[in-house]
């Protein structure tokens, strides 16, 4: 079963793809990575030498629930349509580090954590911050894990204060 843990993986890959591919329009990105998930799956069914069976509606509702997948693309929509103001507000907490210095999972990982905590405010902060470290970790290193857990902490207790 899908989860919203999932969701943010696929937002995450969607965004790293389209960073690393500029000019690339979200439009076409997001359709082609359900593809490319789907094309993964089967290759995988295919070395198991499992029957691979027709397929029957979209290939997306294949890969993803909807629900799942719809908050994916929501979040890399809305990602995408605040890219430059998260890029500025990341610079600020990124002392001396431009948004191109970080590396792209990182820098995409900090762009979906700050969008979430910034204009999604039906998601509490500790679940985006154990989220977005734990996707660091997962997709990059836990020095990338440590370095995004600096960055979130930052914001989050500007935005909402010291909690102890």
């Amino acid at each position: 079963m899908a989860t919203r843990r999932h969701g943010r993986e696929w937002a995450l890959q969607m965004l790293v793809q389209a960073d690393l591919n500029p000019g690339m329009d979200l439009d076409n990105t997001i359709p082609e990575f359900w593809k490319q998930q789907w094309t993964c799956r089967m290759e995988e069914k295919d070395e198991r030498g499992e029957d691979i069976k027709e397929v029957k509606g979209k290939i997306e509702d294949q890969v993803a629930p909807q629900k799942i997948r719809i908050f994916s693309e929501v979040l890399v929509r809305g990602v995408g349509s605040k890219l430059e103001e998260l890029d500025s507000k990341i610079e600020e907490y990124t002392q001396n580090w431009s948004i191109h210095r970080i590396g792209s999972v990182e820098r995409n990982v900090l762009r979906l954590a700050f969008y979430e905590l910034l204009f999604c405010p039906d998601v509490p902060a500790p679940v985006v911050l154990n989220e977005a470290i734990d996707l660091a970790k997962y997709f990059s290193n836990a020095d990338a894990g440590r370095f995004v857990n600096g960055i979130l902490d930052k914001l989050n207790k500007d935005l909402h204060g010291s909690r102890k």
